[in-house]
């Protein structure tokens, strides 16, 4: 019998070796993450794939399988480790090696197999290590799915059938490398930075760029798993800065920025302007209802206001859906509601047929660019975004908050507001008028001055995000009653980035 994992062991130790480790809170809300070496040995990557794979079975689908791993030093042992589970659980496994996040998704497709999973930490620090893992494509696992998985594996509660198999799919990237580039090259002339930030879509993204018709120039596409220039992440403000430098210094017509597993894009314009993914989300809801007609959309709530707002998204008949945060929430109302695209603040785009599978994939996205500048000869990637209403927003910031304690900080958080609203106590000067609890609390002002703040899904954070579409004065003044009330809790910690 199989021991029962472990929360807690010690390195360098005969019981290290002996026994599976692996920390609970390295099961998230939609995918797994941890430390490796410090929350998870190899043993306990064991154990979440006979895990995988019993839940697989319960679930009621075919036990086949694709795996696939990013550029870390680590990352292909611990495939190896959860190929070993997973077969132990019964599944056929098919290992498409190297790739991006959306590689393995698309090989769903692409193979006929039901099931993924991916081990990366995405842009996660060097040291993290994880797995996103689906069961009925194109959506991954949500908080159900993540549950049970957590359950079986802690109670050591597996299934082991032991008739798995295993196949390694030889030079797959040039099967996703086709299916993106086997149509029509762009028409107009386009300069584009291709920024990767040495994670692993730097392997697969220039050159796909460059058969699309696109004059690339590759930025950090060198694979190294310590991102020594910066994290790989289109969020982050130092990766955004790199890529405005890199346009400014190039005269590129756009800077298209890819994260760690290559599920997210970030954009900057032929100005050096660091646009946000919502407001990039804005304009390809623009471009694409011209093109689709009346169309349905999905943005997570951290997202721009903009998305009822904005009088052309108006006139164009698009509606729009504000729904939870993350990849997979997201991903997945996407499906029910047969939007034709869901737009994350964080860069994780979801686009639906004719554009897409359902599925986020930064290459796509960048894709979808531009074809909207190829669309748009006559206009730059400024022009188009200088014509969407101005608001005042920040970056997605994110306070220290330990896994353990983050989601009852949030509930004291939505407890704190909910008390306010009713005692008719004002935020930032103003009354409350909305407070929206689909996914932690989103307070609006009757100026369309809000504030968000929820819990990170894959990290010991929160997150905070303002915006207003009257002033930065205002936007500021939101932040810092937002933070105010945080702060009431002893347990939150530094920011990683203010504005």
């Amino acid at each position: 019998m199989f021991p029962k994992p472990s929360a807690e062991l010690t390195p360098n130790t005969a019981a290290y070796e002996l026994l599976p480790m692996v920390k609970p809170t390295g099961f998230r809300e939609y995918d797994a993450r941890w430390f490796f070496g410090k929350e998870l040995n190899l043993m306990g990557v064991q154990a979440v794939g006979m895990g995988l794979g019993t839940l697989i079975g319960r679930m009621g689908v075919k036990r086949e399988i694709v795996v696939g791993h990013d550029y870390r030093s680590y990352s292909q042992s611990i495939k190896l480790a959860l190929i070993t589970g997973l077969m132990a659980a019964g599944c056929k496994v098919r290992d498409i090696g190297l790739c991006m996040s959306p590689m393995a998704y698309f090989a769903q497709f692409e193979l006929d197999v039901p099931c993924v999973a991916m081990v990366t930490a995405s842009h996660n620090d060097n040291g993290w290590t994880g797995v996103k893992m689906g069961a009925q494509r194109p959506v991954t696992f949500g908080p159900d799915e993540m549950t049970a998985l957590k359950k079986i594996v802690l109670e050591a509660d597996f299934d082991l059938i032991g008739d798995g198999s295993y196949l390694y799919i030889e030079d797959f990237a040039a099967r996703y490398i086709r299916d993106l580039t086997d149509r029509p090259k762009i028409t107009r002339k386009l300069k584009v930075i291709a920024a990767c930030g040495n994670g692993t879509a730097g392997a697969f993204a220039p050159q796909i760029l460059e058969k699309l018709g696109c004059e690339v120039i590759p930025m950090d596409v060198e694979l190294d798993y310590t991102f020594p220039r910066y994290n790989p992440n289109p969020e982050d403000m130092k990766m955004l800065h790199a890529m405005a430098d890199a346009v400014k210094h190039h005269g590129a017509d756009v800077a298209l920025g890819f994260d760690g597993d290559g599920d997210r894009c970030g954009v900057v314009d032929n100005h050096g302007e660091e646009i946000f993914a919502d407001k990039i989300g804005v304009m390809l809801a623009r471009d694409l209802t011209k093109v689709h007609g009346p169309s349905q959309f999905v943005v997570d709530v951290k997202s721009t206001g903009l998305f009822h707002s904005d009088p052309e998204l108006q006139r164009l008949g698009a509606k729009t859906d504000y729904w939870k945060t993350g990849h997979s929430y997201i991903k997945r109302r996407v499906r029910d509601l047969n939007a034709l695209a869901g737009f994350e603040k964080s860069g994780h785009f979801f686009f639906n047929a004719p554009v897409g599978r359902g599925y986020d994939d930064g290459v796509v996205t960048a894709i979808a660019v531009i074809d909207m500048l190829d669309r748009n000869p006559d206009k730059s990637m400024a022009d188009l975004y200088a014509a969407v209403p101005k608001t005042w927003g920040s970056p997605t910031m994110a306070p220290k908050c330990a896994d353990e304690i983050k989601y009852e900080v949030v509930d004291r958080v939505i407890k704190r507001f909910e008390d306010m609203k009713a005692k008719g106590e004002t935020v930032a000067g103003q009354p409350i008028v909305d407070l929206v609890t689909v996914n932690g609390v989103r307070i609006t002002a009757p100026d369309g001055t809000w504030g968000l703040v929820r819990a990170s899904s894959n990290k010991p954070e929160l997150v905070v995000v303002v915006e207003s579409p009257v002033a930065e004065a205002r936007m500021r003044e939101m932040f810092h009653a937002v933070d105010a009330v945080i702060r009431e809790n002893p347990e939150v910690g530094a920011y990683n980035q203010t504005i």
